[in-house]
């Protein structure tokens, strides 16, 4: 009984930091595809020459691109694991996806801690539109590889080393 309360707390954490994650990275799409209109609006039509949504559009970009890298493991969307993983006998399946997990867990971790460094570094250097430091920007990469990590470990406890591919709308109402 131990391992379902497990499972399903993993489960239930895994769909609530994804359905969050999802959201965000769906604003940041928003503003992206707006940014991207002022532009082509400005260059084309009102020639107000802004100097600035093309930057704007790259930073967006880099945020919404590293944050779905956890919505896409909530769902287990890998599509080569899937693909070769799906042909192996149950237990090679169990084995190759808990090292897969492992060694993905492992490389996110250490992205994420130097990663932090890398974001504490870019305070020390500016963007040349905006003038802010380019730690926000910088700080993308920790903070999405930490939600990664975060969120292979739940995945791992939610799956037990079965490949399931998640419809996380499912018991949805």
């Amino acid at each position: 009984m131990g391992l379902q309360r497990v499972e399903a707390s993993a489960r239930t954490l895994s769909n609530g930091l994804n359905w969050l994650v999802e959201r965000v990275i769906a604003v940041l799409m928003l503003a992206l595809v707006l940014d991207v209109w002022l532009g082509v609006v400005d260059r084309y039509l009102v020639h107000w020459q802004l100097n600035w949504p093309e930057e704007l559009a790259r930073y967006l970009m880099i945020w919404a691109a590293l944050l779905a890298v956890s919505a896409g493991i909530a769902r287990r969307e890998h599509i080569g694991i899937g693909l070769v993983v799906l042909n192996f006998p149950m237990r090679l399946q169990r084995t190759v996806l808990f090292s897969v997990d492992v060694i993905a867990l492992a490389a996110f971790v250490y992205l994420a801690f130097y990663g932090f460094d890398f974001a504490l570094g870019g305070m020390k250097r500016h963007a040349m539109i905006f003038g802010m430091t380019l730690a926000l920007p910088y700080a993308a990469v920790p903070v999405s590889a930490l939600l990664a990590a975060i969120q292979l470990l739940l995945v791992a406890l939610r799956d037990q080393g079965r490949y399931v591919p998640v419809d996380l709308t499912e018991g949805a109402e």
